[in-house]
């Protein structure tokens, strides 16, 4: 039996806002098994003695202390915008907001 059906890959397609087509529906769900069988095989694997890990090896941050530097003024960072308004980049709406 699927682990996952093909009106669930259809349910997460309308979710993503994807367009997809039956085939592509039968295409992704067979994937989409695949993909949830490995990581319940890999759950079989894993043991309660085993530590959680996120990398095979150590990793090591390397960081640097924090320095306060000299920043752009408003008019230096503002001068090379295409378009200002009240001291702020102004830039075209795209989500059809009102003002």
């Amino acid at each position: 039996m699927s682990a996952i059906t093909r009106d669930e890959v259809a349910h997460l397609a309308r979710l993503s806002r994807l367009a997809l087509a039956d085939e592509e529906l039968d295409h992704f769900a067979a994937q989409l098994d695949v993909i949830i069988g490995a990581v319940a095989r890999v759950a079989e694997v894993a043991a309660d003695d085993i530590p959680p890990s996120s990398h095979a090896l150590p990793l090591t941050n390397v960081y640097r202390p924090d320095e306060v530097r000299p920043g752009l003024s408003p008019e230096a960072a503002l001068s090379g915008a295409p378009a200002v308004e009240d001291g702020r980049f102004r830039v075209p709406r795209i989500l059809g907001e009102e003002a």
